[in-house]
């Protein structure tokens, strides 16, 4: 699949011809989880999940049986799990040392025969510079996209939810093509290892296999077989994007679409940090004069906010620091602001969390993926995405009714001083930032969180 080299070829990105009634689009993360679970238990020949991780909970459960009972009931079915190793094999942040969702796989897999593979992808020696962050499902023929992973919140299983976004494509081409990666790619390589089998090697034992791995994915691309008289630039189609590291080929593609836009560009972030390719792009749009809408989580709202009333733990500095930077952001475009040809949208429901992604660009172009457009996102992590053009606006409706239900529960953002200010925080976030601040820690922190 040939990578776009410049703006100006933007249009001959080969892509997959769609279908429009093929393209569905969730509103919900119930919807989601009822949908995968349907398609799950009508699995016919193949399921392949790729999640950040599958989390030892009572969502995280539901989904691993659905899949044992499916293999049970098919035992042909060809079922692998792909989450990130290092994720795994650790406990929740904040929470005491523990073996993890890996432990957990073990038991569950032994008790069944191990008969569904669930395998750790290390993608760096060390979690924090690197993770597997891979989206999407494939069940038979379709393809489920989401940036969410597979736990309580994500899935809404109980009280709380984390919004997301979700979409649905049925195109064999697509699922042929996102497998074949995980085969060739990800499941061949010698760093890649089952977690629910007993005596996981150590990640010291094999670092140098990491190493390599992590080279190979710098050059791995998906390869989706596309006949000449198939792909056209005035149709519908997908386009599945992958990279790893700096200047990677899904890094460019964010930067052309932007750079390409001429009318309007709305963006979702769950983590306010865009990179500096990223900010240069977003303020030569606004000299063109192209309408931009960004839709950021409330600080409130970001994943890692802890009440002031509870004990206080450093992770908990995160979305204030995201909040400095927004308002960074926000009052150096304050004229943009004021004329609403910036529009900055916060999100919030509740104590309900915010974790969408993803570009739409002139009404013609759609990027779903699970990169956050952050450095870490554009330097460290394994990220994709589907790039989705509708030329002849047959998803427009779609598209609209998608972003109308995210704006639902947005505030629109009139001045900078409507966010607070570093001196309006609790006591020690206020001291955390202004330690991080004196010793340029923020910076560091802002490239690797």
């Amino acid at each position: 699949m040939r990578i776009l080299k410049s703006t100006s070829d933007f249009t001959h990105l080969t892509g997959i011809p769609l279908q429009p009634e093929s393209v569905r689009t969730l509103h919900t993360a119930i919807e989601y989880r009822r949908e995968l679970l349907s398609k799950i238990a009508s699995a016919k020949h193949r399921i392949y999940l790729c999640s950040l991780y599958l989390q030892n909970d009572e969502a995280g459960a539901e989904i691993l049986w659905a899949l044992y009972t499916a293999k049970a009931a098919r035992p042909a079915l060809d079922i692998a799990v792909l989450v990130d190793w290092h994720r795994a094999q650790r406990g929740l942040i904040g929470a005491g040392k523990s073996g993890g969702n890996a432990a957990w796989y073990q038991a569950i897999s032994k008790a069944n025969h191990y008969a569904v593979a669930l395998y750790g992808v290390p993608v760096q020696t060390r979690e924090l510079f690197g993770v597997l962050h891979l989206k999407g499902f494939v069940i038979d023929d379709e393809v489920i996209y989401s940036g969410a992973s597979l736990n309580n919140v994500y899935l809404h299983k109980q009280d709380k939810y984390r919004h997301d976004r979700y979409l649905l494509v049925h195109n064999k081409v697509l699922a042929n093509c996102m497998v074949q990666f995980i085969r060739e790619h990800l499941l061949s390589a010698a760093a890649v290892h089952r977690l629910d089998m007993p005596e996981i090697p150590a990640t010291r034992s094999i670092r140098s296999e990491i190493k390599q791995f992590r080279e190979k994915l710098k050059r791995a691309r998906y390869d989706c077989h596309v006949a000449d008289n198939e792909s056209g630039t005035q149709q519908l189609s997908v386009t599945p994007l992958v990279g790893v590291g700096k200047n990677n080929p899904l890094n460019k593609v964010i930067c052309q679409l932007l750079a390409a836009s001429r009318q309007q560009i709305s963006i979702c972030t769950p983590y306010f940090n865009f990179p500096l390719t990223v900010t240069r792009e977003i303020n030569r749009a606004l000299k063109r004069g192209v309408r931009i809408s960004i839709i950021v989580g409330d600080k409130t709202a970001n994943d890692f906010f802890i009440p002031p009333d509870q004990p206080f733990k450093a992770i908990a500095a995160l979305p204030y620091l995201y909040e400095v930077n927004l308002r960074r952001f926000a009052k150096a475009h304050q004229a943009a602001i004021a004329s609403q040809q910036l529009q900055l949208h916060l999100w919030k429901d509740a104590d309900n969390s915010f974790h969408l992604k993803g570009l739409w660009i002139d009404k013609h172009y759609a990027l779903m993926t699970g990169n956050n457009l952050n450095p870490r996102a554009f330097r460290l992590d394994l990220e994709n995405a589907l790039l989705i053009h509708d030329p002849q606006l047959l998803l427009l409706a779609q598209r609209q009714q998608e972003l109308n239900s995210i704006m639902e529960n947005t505030s629109q953002l009139l001045h900078y001083r409507e966010l607070e200010k570093l001196t309006d925080y609790p006591d020690p976030v206020r001291k955390l930032l202004s330690r991080l601040s004196r010793t340029r820690l923020d910076r560091l922190a802002y490239r690797v969180l």
